[in-house]
């Protein structure tokens, strides 16, 4: 799109990946009086499925009464308006009354106070299950009232027990400031049954450890990173778990991925200390909650659904048809934050959530970023400072996602995620009964412009979460770490035997009396080493002598190499010093509020099939679900020109360059030749390859929302010319992200045809809206749309292709 701000001259321009061409193409058509007119470009553009036409936007809103915001936004003359409507929650249904439970009568008077005199259906039925002694995962709205549901019946059985010493239930949130977020709601409605909750956890003062250790709460709030230290290292705290009864854990969804491997062991690690314990889990987002939780839990567990009340929200989804992602989302965040409402603002990643910033900031936006990887106390500094209004907005990551208080919320404005995660973001506005605004921005990709073509799709595409239980390195540690908690008999845990017979041999573990013991000496190291939160070191991040954040490799190779750009809290800066492997540091420089660049990484990548744990046939492609060996090298990146969302850049390279190999999961899949594009090409080499190339992207892309947005967790390698497509868990030893895509793989296959097949781009690399990939490790080069469709055409018709060795020399494309 042409556009010269001084006047009304505007043409729309065939893509190509050099902007040079498309000007000098602009200037002949003027040149040739054929740059159309206003109307005649507004037709063009309709007619091409650009933008919306006025009827067909009026048929969208129907009956419905959009606010002016809403309608400024339904009728915008650079965007295709996807979807509308107004989000309006049915009432939760009303259960029985709070005296027809036997509650203490301290709880009653609490209830009563909170002007609370019935019970939502849910919450009944969650109170009956937990005071039944069953094991239960919750699912309900944000604001719903699920900490009531589970902690009113937690509280009423240890207060019927107040005769039992110690430490009666841990209740559990994946943050520090959620937890303390939601410790006074605890504790007011504890010591209205005569019992006591505290926080325990990295930040609790010397002195309230000491009292909580000798005069133990009934209740403790805490995070299993805490669990998981104090057990491991035999603690005083630890010796007071063995009373334990109930373990809660709020906000569940967050420990998929390699955290929620980790905290799999963490719970079987607490069984082992504790005679029996009665599980309870919540969340505003699982979908396949009963599943995930018995996987988490080890556990049989009963779901319970619940509803919540909410005002009316309008809902638009919209596709950027004529400019960036970004560009609409500042865009969106202006029209808000200028009629005073409080927005908050999701990017799906911490580049673009430090972007949107600095592009809001430009538009004298008072807004603040908020994200992983930022410094605790700066995110304190954050969510206080919007709660109290002294900011009108946040640009954030899912960090926000959580049921943290951060005051009340007009308007959410949400890149593209899955529709049940949409949802607990929406659920953060209007909840005072007001009109909110809620915005599904999509972006510049395959996904995006696949819901652009079919929005009802968008709603079917739920998040499945996942783990990896069967995750050799996380297993690895955790078993070596249950033998410090206390020693593990010979008789125990037979599943775990091989992986305790190695420890043994590698004089890790010692056997002494018929159990097994830690050597804590050969062990030190690891246990100073590992992360719950993750597998691999990080590298920390240096501004002068302070530390100012810290992440996590391999990622910390992409994104902290010599002369990177790094985003940190909407300030941009450049390294000047990365020490890897040695000392594990960066040291990084602030860069001037104009300079135009950011980069992205250059990266090769090899890898070895070490393992086939499964087969099969993906209609007539053989596919294996692999333990695979990834040999990684950053050798250079590109200066990408900030704002414009150029995909490719100039390319430069590392005199040293960065070298990194670790053992994960993954899908090797052979896919067909593309022979009859192979066949007309002039170069036949380039054009398999490239074919197998855009294939990666395109099912990597587009099958995101089929297995629930797990792309951001993968990695993908195309073997040059042999067909062999890999797709891997980023996370080292694998997280499960990949056998969802495994699992699923016939419809990802007929998702991407169709994101190829309805791509109008005529160009032979294809765009950014079918082949290419933001993470592209070697600059969207060596892409052919043509031979991707062939191949996707090829697999959808059920050509039977069988699978082969990877040979060398085959150049691996990332």
């Amino acid at each position: 799109m042409i556009t010269c701000s001084g006047c009304s001259l505007q043409d729309i321009i065939e893509y190509t990946k050099n902007p040079d061409e498309v000007y000098l193409e602009f200037l002949a058509r003027y040149d040739h009086g054929e740059t159309p007119n206003k109307r005649q470009l507004n037709s063009d553009l309709k007619n091409a499925g650009i933008i919306r036409d006025r009827k067909e936007v009026d048929n969208m809103i129907g009956s419905f009464v959009p606010e002016q915001i809403t309608k400024e936004v339904l009728f915008s003359d650079k965007d295709y308006i996807s979807y509308y409507t107004q989000i309006k929650s049915p009432e939760p249904e009303v259960g029985a009354a709070i005296d027809e439970f036997g509650l203490d009568d301290g709880i009653i008077k609490y209830l009563t106070e909170k002007k609370i005199s019935y019970f939502y259906k849910f919450q009944e039925d969650a109170i009956k299950e937990i005071m039944f002694g069953k094991n239960i995962v919750i699912t309900a709205p944000t604001a719903s009232g699920k900490t009531e549901a589970f902690t009113i019946p937690v509280i009423q059985k240890t207060a019927n027990e107040r005769q039992s010493s110690g430490i009666q239930a841990i209740f559990v949130y994946p943050t520090k400031s959620l937890a303390r977020d939601q410790l006074p709601k605890i504790q007011e409605m504890v010591k209205s049954a005569g019992i006591r909750a505290e926080v325990f956890d990295g930040d609790t003062k010397q002195k309230d450890r000491i009292e909580i250790i000798d005069n133990p709460p009934q209740i403790i709030v805490t995070n299993f990173d805490v669990l998981h230290y104090h057990l491991m290292y035999r603690t005083k705290f630890a010796s007071l778990l063995s009373t334990v009864r109930f373990l809660i854990v709020d906000e569940a969804h967050v420990y998929s991925g390699i955290f929620g491997s980790n905290v799999h062991y963490i719970i079987k690690r607490l069984k082992r200390v504790c005679k029996k314990i009665q599980f309870v889990a919540s969340s505003a987002t699982l979908d396949n909650a009963k599943e995930f939780c018995e996987k988490l839990f080890g556990e049989n567990m009963t779901q319970i659904t619940g509803t919540g009340k909410k005002g009316e929200t309008d809902f638009v989804m919209i596709f950027p048809s004529l400019r960036t992602q970004r560009t609409l989302m500042v865009e969106l965040l202006e029209k808000l934050t200028v009629k005073k409402h409080k927005t908050m603002v999701f990017s799906n990643s911490h580049l673009n959530a430090e972007l949107v910033a600095i592009q809001a900031k430009k538009k004298k936006i008072n807004i603040k970023v908020h994200r992983a990887g930022l410094m605790a106390n700066y995110r304190s500094f954050v969510e206080k400072a919007f709660k109290e209004d002294k900011i009108s907005a946040v640009s954030c990551t899912p960090t926000l996602e959580l049921g943290i208080d951060i005051g009340n919320v007009d308007g959410v404005i949400s890149s593209t995620i899955p529709v049940n995660r949409l949802m607990q973001r929406i659920g953060r506005a209007a909840r005072k009964g007001q009109r909110g605004f809620a915005f599904l921005a999509l972006g510049n990709d395959p996904i995006s412009q696949y819901y652009k073509n079919h929005p009802e799709d968008y709603f079917e595409d739920v998040e499945k979460t996942y783990i990896d239980p069967m995750n050799p390195f996380v297993e690895e540690f955790h078993v070596l770490a249950m033998a410090c908690d206390k020693p593990i008999a010979m008789h125990e845990m037979p599943e775990h035997s091989d992986t305790i017979r190695r420890h043994l041999e590698a004089g890790r573990l010692f056997l002494q009396e018929n159990r097994y013991t830690s050597n804590y000496a050969a062990i030190k190291q690891i246990q100073e080493e590992y992360s719950i939160r993750g597998i691999g070191r990080s590298i920390d991040i240096y501004h002068g002598e302070k530390k100012i954040g810290e992440r996590v490799l391999p990622m910390a190779l992409e994104e902290l190499h010599q002369s990177a750009i790094y985003f940190l809290a909407g300030v941009r800066y450049r390294v000047v010093e990365f020490d890897y492997p040695n000392k594990q540091y960066a040291k990084l420089t602030i860069l001037p509020k104009n300079y135009p660049y950011y980069t992205k990484a250059l990266i090769e990548e090899w890898p070895t099939i070490e393992t086939i744990y499964e087969k099969r046939r993906v209609f007539g492609i053989e596919t294996c679900f692999c333990k695979l060996h990834i040999q990684k090298r950053v050798y250079g990146y590109a200066n990408i020109e900030l704002g414009q969302e150029v995909t490719q850049g100039q390319k430069i390279l590392l005199e040293n360059p960065l070298e990194y190999d670790f053992v994960t999961k993954g899908i090797v899949i052979h896919v067909p030749r593309p022979q009859d594009q192979i066949q007309s090409s002039e170069n036949p080499e380039y054009t398999e390859a490239s074919g197998y190339h855009a294939t990666e992207h395109v099912i990597i892309e587009g099958s995101n929302m089929v297995t629930g947005g797990v792309s951001q967790d993968l990695g993908g390698i195309s073997l040059g010319t042999s067909g062999l497509i890999f797709i891997y868990d980023g996370a080292i030893g694998g997280n499960g992200a990949s056998k969802a895509l495994y699992d699923r793989l016939e419809k990802a296959f007929e998702r991407s045809l169709f994101i190829v097949k309805e791509c109008p781009c005529t160009g032979e690399s294809g765009c950014p809206r079918c082949t290419f990939s933001y993470r592209c490790g070697n600059n969207n080069e060596f892409l052919h749309k043509k031979a991707s469709l062939e191949i996707l055409q090829r697999i959808n018709n059920g050509e039977r292709l069988d699978m082969i060795e990877p040979a060398e020399g085959d150049r691996p494309l990332v």
